[in-house]
């Protein structure tokens, strides 16, 4: 069974929390006991007669008394034909940083409009944030269908207005479907209110949705978590790289590089769950032997020899400033890609990103939070990386703080 993960994000009061929760409510994917729990709590913070659903996603003390979603909130599910996990992040300006973060794991956004609003300078910064992800599509569900007495020709208007800006800011595969997640329309069941909408409703778009694994597609990427060298009498020759395979797949037998040094060899052996296996596939955690003794180390990248990566020490890439202390210029940092770590500084900082208009401001040299940034990253040593857009595992970084260890920066290359 495959994984599908998505994000949601929209404007403050669209709807998100709502929705997720209508979804996890109508699929039967909530236990009993958590049921009994929301009716306590929806007493306490509603009128008394239905469950207030947006607080399955809603976990934060202050986002509950507020009605809003501040931190991202993730909820796993699964249907007899797919699992899902699904990021409910946060729809205020001031936490971009935390939708960036809920957004960079994801295959598809949901981004939901009022039906009453439509598209708002909310909905552009959100969806600008998804083409800057590379996100592979973008599902626009226009919520609150109610509040406008169902009406397709305001459906229409919407579409029509939101294609325009999609194509403006180069997102390729959107879809539409119009909901109530208030009064479950077109949320898991088809709903008569919507007769005039022939498409699929949320849960069976999900379900059937086509997207890519990239198994046997994407570039075959692993990088070294453990070196496994137990020198005991029985295992005296023992030598293995432990890590969970990033993209692509390995095969024992493939002729690879390691990456920065450059070295050649073979992969001899391949270990998954104690037991020898053939073939090691994307995110699966295995131990890879190597027919060469050779110097590798937490962070060398192995490839296979015919796809390799670059490897730079200078790195053009967007950022998104993630602490509440702004950027001094000469700052160093530690660059963190899955395992690899090196030293690094932001050299020049090009231009920063309005995240309304997707337009270029110019650069005071400045950052400060939730503000995103093209930048020139130096760093100490070789980083082996792909386009993040190509390749999300090699291609995404943060930026550690050397002296707090606090991250203050996620970026895309």
């Amino acid at each position: 069974m495959d994984l599908l993960r998505f994000f949601t994000a929209g404007n403050v009061d669209d709807g998100k929390s709502t929705l997720i929760g209508r979804l996890l409510y109508d699929s039967e994917s909530i236990s009993t006991d958590i049921i009994e729990t929301l009716t306590r709590q929806s007493k306490t913070t509603g009128d008394n007669t239905t469950i207030d659903l947006a607080l399955l996603t809603d976990g934060l003390r202050a986002e509950r008394e507020q009605g809003i979603t501040i931190d991202v909130a993730y909820k796993y599910f699964s249907t007899d034909k797919r699992k899902f996990i699904i990021a409910d992040t946060p729809g205020h300006a001031q936490y971009t940083r935390n939708m960036f973060t809920g957004a960079s794991t994801a295959q598809l956004a949901i981004v939901l409009v009022d039906a009453r609003n439509g598209i708002t300078d909310q909905t552009k910064r959100h969806s600008i944030i998804s083409a800057t992800l590379g996100i592979p599509k973008v599902l626009l569900c226009i919520n609150k269908m109610d509040l406008v007495a169902y009406s397709e020709d305001r459906f229409n208007e919407i579409v029509s207005e939101y294609q325009a800006f999609a194509e403006l800011i180069g997102l390729k595969q959107v879809d539409f479907i119009p909901t109530s997640a208030l009064a479950g329309d077109n949320v898991v069941y088809r709903s008569e209110k919507l007769s005039w909408y022939k498409g699929l409703p949320l849960l069976e778009y999900l379900e059937t949705v086509e997207m890519d694994d990239g198994n046997l597609k994407e570039k075959s990427r692993f990088q070294v978590q453990i070196v496994i060298r137990p020198q005991t009498e029985a295992l005296h020759d023992y030598r293995g790289y432990a890590g969970s395979v990033l993209s692509g797949h390995f095969q024992v037998g493939d002729e690879v590089t390691i990456l920065p040094s450059g070295a050649q060899t073979r992969i001899s052996k391949i270990e998954s769950n104690l037991k020898e296996v053939e073939t090691a596939v994307k995110n699966q955690p295995v131990v890879l032997h190597l027919e060469d003794n050779l110097d590798i180390s937490r962070g060398n990248t192995i490839v296979p020899r015919n796809e390799l990566p670059q490897t730079e020490k200078s790195l053009h890439a967007t950022i998104c400033w993630m602490d509440s202390f702004a950027f001094n210029s000469g700052q160093k940092f530690l660059l963190q890609q899955n395992s690899f770590r090196t030293k690094a500084m932001i050299k020049e900082i090009h231009s920063k990103i309005d995240i309304h208009s997707f337009q270029d401001l110019g650069s005071d040299g400045s950052l400060h939070l939730n503000e995103l940034a093209k930048v020139s990253i130096k760093t100490a040593d070789g980083v082996s990386f792909d386009l993040f857009k190509q390749l999300p595992k090699t291609g995404a970084f943060i930026l550690i703080n050397e002296n707090t260890n606090q991250t203050v920066a996620a970026g895309v290359i």
